[in-house]
């Protein structure tokens, strides 16, 4: 019997009924709160002041809706992959408490609420770019890239660094240059963020046949590609400073935890550790939040 027969056998049951926190753990309510925190920032740094409730409410509410219709896609494309993932074993689709086709019954509503939104009540250029963001991530990076080389964090990653643009285009209605250095930065951010997380779960990955980079190249060789893109990166959060969209607050800001971001880097080159490696993963998100707050202090401030 394959490892992945064993693991379907021994997946676990429930006889609980579906619940809605069954639902709402599809959309992975985590993931959409970053994304809209992201949204929120490229809203407030579109406009010198503070944008009307209307886009701010229902511009968030249309991203949400189609951002949670990707992440329950994922679910059900990654139904088989989950079961043999020890973090993911327990997901409604993976255990079937949710059925497939309940699930994608669900993410089409989720999806045809959020553009409805977008279009009546914000903009046809957001709708169609949040939309373009789902396919990205649900279709090209969940069905194709994530199976098919171990660049495709780096290749898929744009899909998933859109909502600042999202929410500068919903104010906006258009495609600005300093919207895409927030795309930019975030583009830069994701592939040391998630190969902290690969280098962790490395067994797990391979279990699942996934190509991540620390299975196909080995650890060694994923913890030089972190510290490169770590410097790259932060090469990349100044441009906001170079460009003059921001000021002498943010580029003390992104400096400090760039520089934090780069110590974790040479650590985990140094020790290949896989507890600095966790570190260096939940250290990202901190730092990806802490960011664009900064950045936002700085807005603030100047004007």
């Amino acid at each position: 019997m394959t490892d992945q027969a064993k693991a379907l056998t021994a997946r676990p049951t429930t006889t609980r009924s579906v619940s809605w926190r069954d639902f709402l753990e599809l959309t992975k309510p985590r993931v959409v709160a970053l994304m809209i925190l992201t949204a929120v920032i490229g809203m407030l740094l579109a406009t010198p002041g503070v944008p009307g409730w209307d886009v701010l409410l229902f511009g968030n509410l249309g991203i949400a809706l189609l951002a949670g219709a990707a992440a329950v896609v994922n679910h059900v494309v990654d139904q088989k992959i989950d079961t043999v993932m020890a973090r993911t074993r327990r997901r409604p689709v993976a255990t079937g408490r949710v059925s497939q086709v309940d699930a994608l019954l669900f993410a089409t509503v989720l999806a045809l609420a959020g553009m409805m939104i977008l279009m009546w009540q914000v903009n046809a250029l957001t709708a169609w770019l949040t939309l373009a963001s789902l396919v990205g991530y649900a279709g090209v990076y969940t069905l194709f890239l994530k199976r098919a080389t171990p660049q495709n964090i780096v290749i898929g990653g744009l899909a998933g660094a859109m909502p600042p643009l999202l929410g500068w285009t919903a104010v906006t209605n258009q495609v600005e240059g300093h919207a895409l250095l927030l795309v930019l930065i975030i583009f830069a951010w994701t592939p040391p963020h998630f190969w902290a997380l690969a280098i962790h779960r490395k067994e797990e990955y391979a279990k699942a046949g996934i190509p991540m980079l620390p299975v196909t190249h080995g650890n060694r060789y994923t913890e030089l590609h972190i510290l490169l893109y770590t410097l790259m990166l932060l090469a990349v959060t100044l441009l906001p400073f170079a460009t003059g969209m921001s000021g002498w607050i943010y580029l003390a800001g992104a400096t400090a935890l760039g520089l934090r971001f780069l110590q974790y880097s040479v650590r985990l080159l140094r020790g290949d550790d896989r507890r600095v490696a966790l570190a260096t993963f939940k250290y990202s998100i901190t730092y990806l939040m802490a960011l664009f707050v900064v950045l936002l202090v700085d807005h603030f401030f100047y004007f």
